[in-house]
């Protein structure tokens, strides 16, 4: 058993981590993992701490926007921070903060997020507001 499969059960694969960077160094304690459950879900983690950690977690389906940021020295060292936006009534806004190949992770999210939508029959409505 790996240790992904201890961590979030029988047949979890991950599918994408890294960790918040500065200065394009992974120097922090903050963790993001993407992993998978064939036929279950596929869920974004958010791992924060050390001696003790906070745990976010969305599933990928109810991602509905994704938001991109490189500062110039981000473009300099590939990273920069992504923000998914999502129908998730407890954490609506996940922030990967200074992650490694920013422009993949984003078209992994889009593209993952999209095929969930159509695994688990969800439609995202988009509301305009009128004035």
């Amino acid at each position: 058993m790996t240790s992904i499969e201890k961590k979030y059960g029988e047949g979890a694969e991950l599918i994408w981590q890294d960790k918040k960077r500065y200065f394009g160094l992974p120097l922090s304690f903050t963790k993001y993992s993407l992993v998978k459950k064939p036929g279950v879900w596929v869920k974004l983690f958010s791992t924060v701490g050390f001696l003790s950690s906070s745990i976010d977690e969305v599933n990928v389906y109810r991602i509905c926007d994704i938001d991109f940021k490189q500062s110039l020295l981000g473009k300099m060292f590939n990273y920069g921070t992504v923000t998914l936006l999502s129908s998730d009534e407890t954490k609506p806004t996940f922030v990967l903060r200074n992650i490694k190949d920013p422009y993949r992770v984003r078209d992994l999210f889009s593209s993952l997020a999209e095929e969930q939508r159509k695994l688990n029959n969800v439609r995202i409505s988009e509301f305009h507001k009128h004035d």
